[in-house]
């Protein structure tokens, strides 16, 4: 296996350097994507608001529902094989949508199956990619890592909505999602020139699917802090995704935001992400990775208050300030934890434990939006917002309660970004 050493600048590892491209292409193709669906649901094919919505929780229903057994799936088979039938399933997946429309036999069943389907694609390629990046990299460098991916991965979602906008009105949803599968034929490519050594197949000492969920859930159970962490981001995305779920409405609504004032609050929170994977590895190195993942929790929980505070003005500023906070802390809590779950847990289990943490947090986001937007019908805006917020603090402070039996995972001094200033990496996680 191609492994980068710790002397070697990550930029310059041939393997790190695909998985970055690999990162912005996806991340442009799940954009495009996502945006002419829902516009060709709408517009093209009369779907209401609630056949609108069922478009996106349908691409979220199979990562919630089918991670664990992708993490299995991912053990067992050759890694890169399995990267590039993903992959490659996405483009041809995707393009269905054109073609189908192009013969005139779209129908609004077809985009809820393309939804499903590239949902349980998208979700199969985020387990494998978490699981292939140790193989990639050595485990003290997964920090600066995991860094890099993020950004590359911000990137392909601040340019992807703009791009899928200008497509969207220059050709019509259906053949902007000729843009997406492209996209994602790109991302087959790059997979396919990773190190063949990744196909070298783990030692497997679980006999059957179960006994290898056994496995993965074994390594979170033997990890307070990791377990600590995956309960506590649950409750953090429950509230915060009640919190999102309202947060168009709202802004709109009560604090009559203009559309550009909308826009403006989304590239603020795109810019704080980026400004987050730039600063993980100086918070890790600073107060250590556990303490970084307490403070920046804490700080992306309370940030959620900031929300119903708008109500009280002034409204715009206060989201601004909103994204930003969010956007940064929980950008950090992100690494942090993908680092920590990545180190602690064997290389021949990498895809259960991803597998079962995916679930897990998925599942909370879908809760989360469906309850606060039932609460808020009820109850208005404001108190549910309030009750979010309350809800992800909580769950964040839950981090700082005492941890018996385990040590701070060490983070390496020197510096681990990726790319010197002025050279940013081409691009994944």
């Amino acid at each position: 296996m191609t492994t980068a050493t710790d002397g070697t600048p990550l930029w310059r590892h041939r393997p790190f350097v695909l998985l970055c491209g690999e990162q912005i292409a996806s991340s442009l193709g799940r954009q495009i994507t996502a945006l002419a669906l829902a516009l060709l649901a709408v517009t093209g094919l009369g779907a209401g608001p609630f056949g609108a919505a069922a478009v996106l929780a349908l691409t979220y229903l199979p990562g919630a529902v089918l991670s664990p057994l992708a993490g299995v799936i991912v053990d067992r088979v050759r890694l890169r094989n399995l990267l590039v039938a993903v992959t490659a399933a996405q483009a041809l997946v995707v393009g269905s949508v054109p073609l189908a429309d192009l013969a005139g036999h779209l129908t609004r069943w077809h985009l809820y199956a393309v939804a499903v389907v590239s949902g349980t694609l998208t979700f199969t390629l985020s387990v494998a990619l978490q699981a292939a990046l140790p193989r990639v990299v050595p485990t003290g460098r997964l920090l600066g890592a995991n860094s890099a991916l993020t950004a590359a991965r911000t990137s392909g979602q601040i340019g992807g909505p703009a791009l899928g906008g200008v497509l969207v009105g220059l050709v019509g949803p259906a053949r902007a999602l000729l843009a997406g599968s492209s996209a994602y034929a790109v991302e087959a490519l790059l997979v396919l020139a990773l190190p063949a050594a990744l196909n070298i197949r783990r030692k497997q000492a679980a006999r059957t699917p179960l006994d290898a969920l056994r496995s993965g859930l074994a390594v979170v159970r033997a990890q307070p802090r990791l377990r600590r962490m995956i309960l506590s981001g649950a409750g953090l995305n429950l509230g915060s995704g009640a919190a999102t779920a309202l947060y168009v409405f709202y802004a709109t609504r009560e604090l009559a935001l203009s559309p550009w004032q909308l826009g403006a609050t989304y590239a603020t929170y795109s810019a704080a992400t980026v400004a987050g994977a730039l600063l993980a590895g100086r918070f890790a190195r600073t107060t250590g990775l556990w303490r970084a993942t307490q403070m920046r929790g804490l700080v992306a929980g309370a940030a959620v208050f900031l929300i119903p505070a708008a109500s009280l003005g002034p409204g715009f500023a206060l989201l601004l300030a909103y994204q930003v906070t969010y956007g940064l802390s929980g950008t950090v809590w992100m690494i942090s934890m993908t680092t920590t779950q990545q180190r602690v847990t064997p290389s021949d289990l990498q895809g259960r434990v991803a597998g079962l943490v995916q679930s897990v947090l998925l599942t909370t986001v879908p809760v989360g939006a469906l309850g606060g937007g039932a609460l808020a019908a009820w109850l208005g805006n404001v108190p549910v917002l309030l009750g979010s917020a309350a809800v992800a603090l909580v769950s964040a402070a839950t981090l700082w309660a005492p941890v018996r039996g385990e040590t701070e995972v060490p983070v390496p001094a020197a510096p681990e970004a990726p790319a010197a200033p002025g050279r940013p990496p081409q691009g994944r996680s």
